[in-house]
C-alpha cells in the first residue's frame, strides 16, 4: 500500500513547563528502556484535566519519537481505525488510513485516546491482537500487519458514573497494559505552572490559587477543579478578565451550583466581587473598543 502519509508523523514540539513526580519520570525511562527491546503498552489513568493526554506528547517529544493520535470515541465497528471502502469514478476501493502506517513505523507513539468510550466495545477487537506479544492482524484489505520494534502504544482513559458513554475496560485487554496513575500538581508546582503558562502575575496567580483551594477543600460543593481548570482561568485573567469571569467561564456546572460556587468564593475572604451587569450592543463597533483589553 502507498505511504503518502508519511509527512503526517511527527515529534511532536517539548512543553517546556511540564511537570511530573519524579515516580511518573521513572516510569516512563523504564517504558522507554522497555520499548527497545519490543514494543510496549501503557496507559494512563487519573483523574479528569490532571494532564494524561499532554504526557503521552511529553513523552514523545522527550524522547524524539513520531507521535499518532486516534480518538477511540468514534469507532463503531472493527477495522474501523485500518481503513474503509469508498466509491472512486464508480469503482469501489479501499482507502488505508494513517493507523496501520504508525503500527508500522518504527518508534511511533501511538496514542488510543478514551480508549473506554467506543460507540461499540467490539470495535477494539481487532487490536487484541496488535496489543498482544504477536503483535500481529491480519486484514483481506492489507494483509498481515505487525507492529514495528519501538512501539509504544499509549491509552488513556477516564472512568466513573459521571463520565457519560465511557465503559469499563475489557479486563482482558487492560491485561495488556503496563498501568501509570496521575493526579493532580501540587499547590506549589500548579502555581508556578500557572504564572508560566498563562502570563499572570505572581498576585494574581496567589489570587487565582487560593480561590481554586476555597472550592477543593469544601466537599458541599462536589465539585473537582482540575489543573485543566486553572489554566483556563489563569489565561481569562492574564487577558484582561476579573477572577469572577474566569470562574464563571471555566467550570462546567448548573447555573445554580454555579451560584453556590461564587457565594462561596465572595464569603470566603472576599475572593470575588460581584460587578454590575448591563447589556450593550454586541457589534464591530463596540468590540473595537475592547480589542486592547
Amino acid at each position: 500500500m502507498s505511504m503518502d502519509n508519511t509527512l503526517k508523523l511527527t515529534i511532536p514540539p517539548e512543553d517546556p513547563y511540564y511537570y511530573a513526580s519524579n515516580e511518573v519520570m521513572d516510569i516512563l525511562a523504564r517504558i522507554h528502556k522497555i520499548s527497545q527491546k519490543h514494543p510496549v503498552n501503557v496507559l494512563i489513568a487519573g483523574r479528569q484535566g490532571c494532564g494524561k493526554s499532554s504526557i503521552v506528547s511529553q513523552y514523545a517529544a522527550v524522547y524524539q519519537k513520531p507521535l499518532a493520535t486516534f480518538q477511540v470515541g468514534i469507532l463503531s465497528e472493527p477495522g474501523q481505525l485500518f481503513g474503509e471502502y469508498t466509491l472512486e469514478n464508480g469503482q469501489t476501493r479501499y482507502r488505508q488510513f494513517l493507523f496501520p502506517q504508525a503500527i508500522q513505523t518504527p518508534n511511533c507513539v501511538i496514542h488510543l485516546e478514551e480508549i473506554n468510550r467506543p460507540e461499540n466495545p467490539k470495535a477494539l477487537n481487532m487490536l487484541f491482537s496488535l496489543l498482544s506479544d504477536d503483535r500481529k492482524v491480519w486484514m483481506d484489505e492489507l494483509g498481515t500487519l505487525s507492529v514495528a520494534e519501538g512501539v509504544v502504544f499509549f491509552a488513556t482513559l477516564n472512568e466513573g458514573e459521571e463520565f457519560v458513554g465511557t465503559e469499563l475496560l475489557d479486563p482482558a485487554l487492560r491485561d495488556r497494559f503496563y498501568t501509570v496513575l496521575m493526579d493532580y500538581l501540587p499547590n506549589d508546582v500548579e502555581r508556578e505552572v500557572l504564572i508560566k503558562k498563562t502570563g499572570v502575575t505572581e498576585t494574581q496567580a496567589d489570587l487565582i490559587m487560593g480561590a481554586i483551594n476555597v472550592l477543593r477543600s469544601n466537599p458541599e460543593l462536589g465539585i473537582e477543579v482540575s489543573t485543566r481548570t486553572t489554566l483556563m482561568i489563569g489565561e481569562m485573567v492574564a487577558a484582561g478578565g476579573s477572577l469572577r469571569e474566569g470562574v464563571v467561564t471555566s467550570l462546567q456546572t448548573s447555573k445554580s451550583t454555579l451560584e453556590t460556587i461564587l457565594l462561596a468564593l465572595h464569603m470566603e475572604k472576599g475572593y470575588l466581587q460581584k460587578g454590575e451587569l448591563e447589556y450593550l450592543l454586541f457589534t464591530k463597533n463596540m468590540m473595537s473598543d475592547r480589542s486592547d483589553w
